[in-house]
């Protein structure tokens, strides 16, 4: 992202005009009067028509009656029915033009290219002018609905607008008149929404529209305001009925303008809204992580308190609500998960070394055994013993203002098992009201009793904190728009006197906003306040879980688990404070960003939410980044940097507090440069022997395990002399070890991170492997490897390379050589052996049936021995003996000795010297091991970097061997796997020393194989690696834009992960801001505004944390449930 100055437009041009055009169309319901070209005009007269039909036909009801021709009633029935049929009409006219123009029925969503084409009219009545107006209905029972529904609706407003019913409430004919015409307005814009052409709303929840839910959303708002007034008609003589309909009826006609701003919310979003509401405020629960969860837990609640009223006893209700209350405080959906994660565990114990993602840890809380389920009994004993004494002892004198309604308490007793803090509180601040008041009678509160008392006070508590956190949000959005000179704007003066000079509407907006529990938008992200529509906590309709995901998303997966543990940890310590459903905390830790959400809180348990922002190394996300390691490094390391000593809190403003630092199990990213090594002729020439030294290990490391069955474990740890590699060692030092330790130069993602970039070949060229024009990047030529393989290896495959050939260079280092498929370029054939095709191509090897049989001069090297098709290399004698003295001999005797004892389970002196006295064993390993050396094009030193780089990534060039080396997949990754792990021995000595003994080297090359993932990042392997949790992780890289070679090293340590609370109403309201933005102005504009970054508000990590569509999180775990005690 190119970082852009304050001013950049909010909206671009195009996107401007689009705005204009649409938010007339919403403020009317949907009329289109304004299109960017020229129309007929019979177009808008046709819906100018359309628009004031049902006023027509309410006036025609309005008329009659005050004729006194009609009744009220039979007036509206009347309009109504005019109105239904005028639908039909509609309706029958929509669906004739769609069949005679053949098209598509719409989608759901609005399709904002057709609203921009430019359509050709014919006539007033062509399909096209039809389709134009009214597009009709995506599904057949919607035609049926909506059409109803709009002559109930038109039938309702008539009667509810009458002449007589308004000089009744008002008692003047001139405001009867003046709501009588607004009222109309209002009627007129749900009706046309309705029937005819849906606008699209301001407050929008969902992306798509799939249900066509979006029209009945105006006549939703209608109908309830109509039911209000048939309450006072058909009701005794109510004042406060009569008061809510005068009120109300003014309300009427201000409608629109509530709807163009957004602040009644769509019909998904209020019942999602009104049941967390209800559950937490009335029935004393909890919001929940999904909208199922949600549905559940309102209806069982609900149920629950239903059943209070049957209760005759009022010792059956408190015994009933206690226990009740505590059995909905548990997370009882997790009641099977939990007992299966234990059995599993179990079954696991000891027979896995690690699962992918792994798993919870087994303490108390986490696995349903016998001693939670003694603890949640004797709890539930206690609760019930306890409200049964009191209410022996108390209920006979207190039953009366305790109780005037069995649901209060029910619900207060449910609150007290979901957030036992937050019902003590409660408990005082009634108490002290009740203290400050003495022996005087507050009538008003006295009648409500004790269990609707302390309802009400968490109600206003919860109000009163909103208000205080939207009141810091707005702050900060205020002051940092003239104090922080790349967001002052040339609107910011401006901006700040207005709202200065309407102080007493902002704060009318802030306490709006917090009375309604929705979030308070500034629009654009600028000092413009808007009451956003009111939503659940979560602020996002979609499944939690949901993000964006890329290679680096298993980084974030891996950590998890382990973060889970920590914040579990920090949860009972209480090192993160309160912990309320919707708060938000943001984690840091080197070049990562991990954004925790609260979803819900129940009695000892806790759901979150993780994600995983991203990597990559953007100029908004490094500002941001930048500051938030600033903030922690003053918290943490730095304290006087807080501005203590002054006596002021010089980062008041922030959306980030810092809470606590907590010790995570992560990966430590660290580069490396190999500059000085990989170019080194010294390092080079020395990588051939270590090659044909690791071959000679995994050889007979691959006997014994075929001998076994089973990977083979060295469980006598490493040999004597044995010494870690150069990560090892770095793993066991503290974290504040300073870089110069490290011989090679290394650059620790903290707070950059560069994206790998290779290079992506179709078939190479046959050209020298020299190093004249600089690093030559891998290129495919006959091997390929791909990602198909089992996990942690490779498969090979073969094509051919045509000479001359040009071929592509990625951006993207590492990016797999092996997850590309070669382009099969025409005459395959060309430059290589003639083959004829319908020969065996076997008449090129030895048979294996001529292959004379091996005498084995020790009977124990017959387990040790390899298949006879790798003797079978079609090489020349020759060849193979003149590379005869390359052949470690010492080093295969040495091993040989090690592995001989291992696989026999006993020492026997005899038995080891006889495997390294035969000499069949031996001239064996030497043929495979040196035909492995011939076919991959080392049987000269490696004198390239690039060949080295390419051999690593499996891009071996043509040899005469290769066609039998990659016909057999096991001796293929046994060769592959030995270079890999040779050109680690090479970084490593080379900074770290040389080898010292056999026994180092044998213990190092256990090391690679035990603790160690050698490969590439794009690899299957290195993805399952870092999910079960291999300690250490090694990749070779080429940076093209660099011209260098790097190696990239990822270390399993306990590190520090610092945790900071963020201003929760400052991130829904951001939330809030980007929804409108994205789904209504459509303004995605990758440079837009709103996304820039803000050192205070943390803009762009915050849009980055919204769910998809609108964010781009590469992690998000599933709803984590973890034990808070």
């Amino acid at each position: 992202m190119v970082r852009m100055g304050p001013d950049v437009p909010l909206l671009n041009e195009y996107k401007q005009e689009f705005f204009w055009k649409r938010f007339p169309q919403t403020v009317l319901g949907g009329p289109r009067f304004k299109l960017g070209y020229c129309a007929p005009p019979y177009v808008y007269v046709n819906q100018v028509v359309l628009f004031l039909t049902p006023w027509l036909f309410g006036g025609i009801g309005t008329l009659l009656c005050q004729l006194q021709l009609l009744q009220e009633l039979h007036a509206a029935v009347l309009s109504g029915m005019l109105m239904f049929g005028a639908a039909v009409g509609v309706q029958a006219l929509a669906s004739y033009a769609a069949r005679r123009s053949g098209t598509v029925e719409r989608l759901g969503a609005p399709n904002i290219l057709a609203d921009e084409e430019e359509v050709e009219f014919t006539h007033c009545v062509s399909p096209e002018t039809v389709r134009f107006i009214a597009p009709g209905k995506r599904f057949g029972l919607n035609v049926v609905v909506h059409t109803v529904l709009a002559g109930v609706l038109c039938g309702f407003g008539t009667w509810y607008v009458f002449l007589g019913r308004l000089t009744a409430l008002y008692g003047s004919i001139g405001v009867s008149l003046v709501v009588f015409v607004l009222s109309w307005v209002t009627l007129c814009i749900a009706e046309y929404s309705l029937i005819v052409n849906t606008a699209t709303e301001t407050a929008t929840f969902q992306a798509q529209d799939t249900y066509e839910i979006t029209p009945l959303t105006r006549p939703l708002y209608i109908f309830i305001f109509i039911a209000v007034d048939l309450a006072d008609r058909f009701s005794g003589p109510v004042p406060e009925l009569q008061l809510a309909s005068q009120v109300l009826h003014v309300l009427f006609f201000f409608l629109p303008l509530l709807w163009a701003l957004g602040i009644l919310p769509p019909l998904d979003a209020l019942l999602l809204w009104g049941m967390e509401q209800a559950l937490v405020f009335g029935l004393g629960g909890s919001p929940m992580s999904s909208n199922l969860r949600l549905l559940l837990m309102f209806g069982v609640s609900a149920g629950i308190a239903v059943c209070n009223y049957f209760i005759p006893s009022s010792l059956g209700v408190v015994l009933f609500s206690i226990s009740t209350g505590f059995l909905l405080s548990l997370d009882l959906s997790q009641v099977s998960t939990l007992c299966r994660g234990s059995r599993a565990a179990r079954a696991d114990r000891g027979s896995r070394r690690g699962v992918s993602p792994p798993p919870p840890p087994s303490s108390f809380g986490w696995n349903l055994g016998c001693g939670e389920l003694l603890l949640y009994l004797s709890l539930l004993l206690v609760a019930v013993a306890g409200a049964g004494l009191l209410h022996h002892f108390l209920g006979s004198s207190q039953s009366q203002s305790l109780i005037t309604g069995p649901q209060a308490p029910v619900s207060y007793l449910l609150l007290v098992w979901q957030s036992s803090e937050d019902a003590l509180l409660q408990v005082v601040v009634v108490i002290l009201v009740r203290l400050a008041a003495g022996n005087n009678v507050l009538p008003g509160w006295d009648n409500l009793g004790v269990g609707v008392q302390l309802l009400l006070v968490g109600l206003l508590i919860d109000r009163l904190t909103q208000f205080l956190a939207k009141l810091k949000f707005t702050l900060t959005v205020l002051v940092t728009s003239w104090t922080e000179k790349k967001q002052r704007r040339q609107s910011a003066g401006t901006l700040l006197a207005l709202n200065a000079s309407l102080c007493p509407l902002l704060l009318a907006v802030v306490t709006l906003s917090a009375l309604l529990s929705a979030p308070l938008l500034p629009l654009f992200t600028l000092p413009i306040f808007l009451v956003g529509f009111p939503r659940p906590q979560r602020s996002w309709p979609g499944p939690v879980g949901t993000a964006c995901p890329c290679p680096d998303s298993i980084f974030y997966q891996q950590m998890s688990g382990s973060l889970a543990s920590a914040l579990r940890t920090a949860f009972a310590r209480g090192s993160l404070g309160s912990l309320a459903p919707g708060s938000h905390f943001l984690g840091r830790f080197q070049d990562r960003m991990v954004w925790i959400m609260i979803l819900e809180r129940g009695y000892g348990y806790c759901t979150v939410n993780i994600k995983g922002l991203e990597l990559q190394e953007t100029s908004c996300h490094t500002v941001e980044a930048r500051r938030v390691d600033e903030v922690f490094e003053a918290a943490f390391e730095r304290p006087e940097r807080l501005g203590f000593t002054q006596g002021f809190n010089l980062h008041w403003g922030n959306a980030l507090t810092p809470c606590a630092a907590l010790a995570v199990r992560v990966y430590s990213d660290a580069r490396n440069v190999l500059s000085g090594i990989i170019d080194s002729h010294d390092n080079l020439r020395k990588l051939q022997d270590d090659f044909l030294k690791a071959l000679v290990w995994l050889l007979l490391r691959y006997c014994v395990q075929k001998h076994k069955g089973f990977l083979w474990s060295n469980e006598e740890g490493p040999g004597v002399g044995g010494r870690k590699s150069q990560s090892s060692q770095l793993a066991q030092t503290t974290c504040n070890q300073p870089p110069e330790a490290v011989v090679v130069e290394s650059n620790v993602s903290s707070l950059r991170f560069r994206q790998d970039s290779s290079s992506l070949t179709s078939f190479g060229d046959w050209s020298d492997e020299d190093d004249l024009f600089g690093p030559q990047p891998a290129r495919r030529t006959v091997a390929l490897v791909t990602a198909e393989a089992q996990p942690g290896h490779t498969m090979l495959q073969t094509g051919a390379s045509l000479p001359g050939s040009v071929e592509m260079d990625s951006l993207f280092e590492n990016m797999a050589l092996s997850a590309l498929q070669p382009l099969q370029p025409l005459g395959l054939g060309i430059g290589m052996p003639a083959v004829d095709k319908g020969c065996n191509p076997e008449v090129f090897r030895e048979s294996p049936g001529s292959i004379p049989h091996l005498n084995f001069s020790c009977p124990q090297s017959e387990v040790f021995n390899l298949p006879t098709g790798w003797r079978t290399a079609p090489l020349l004698p020759s060849r193979l003996l003149q590379l005869r003295p390359l052949f470690p001999e010492d080093w295969f005797r040495f091993t040989l000795g090690r592995f001989g004892p291992a696989m026999q389970g006993e020492t026997s002196e005899d038995m080891t010297k006889a495997l390294k006295e035969d000499e069949a064993l031996k001239e064996l390993h030497a043929q495979v091991a040196l035909s492995c050396l011939i076919s991959l094009g080392a049987e000269s030193a490696f004198t390239s970097p690039s060949y080295v780089y390419r051999l690593y990534c499996g891009d071996v060039p043509w040899t005469e061997g290769l066609d039998w080396l990659s016909s057999s997949k096991e001796l293929y990754q046994l060769a592959l796997r030995a270079f890999r792990f040779s050109f680690k021995l090479l970084f490593d000595q080379a900074s770290l020393g040389p080898m010292e003994s056999p026994e180092e080297l044998f213990s190092t090359l256990e090391e690679y194989e035990r603790d160690w993932y050698i490969g590439l990042v794009t690899e299957k392997g290195w993805h399952d690696s870092v999910l079960q949790e291999k300690p250490f992780l090694f990749s070779l890289g080429h940076d093209l834009a660099m011209g260098t070679y790097t190696g990239r090293v990822l270390s399993l340590q306990e590190q520090l992960v610092q945790v900071g609370r963020l201003n929760g109403e400052g991130v829904r309201g951001q939330w809030a801001n980007l929804s409108w933005e994205l789904l209504y102005a459509t303004n995605d504009d990758e440079e837009r505004y709103s996304i820039q970054a803000h050192p205070f508000m943390l803009r762009n990590l915050t849009v980055q944390a919204a769910d998809p569509p609108l964010g781009y999180p590469i992690y998000s775990s599933a709803p984590l449930h973890f034990p808070c005690f």
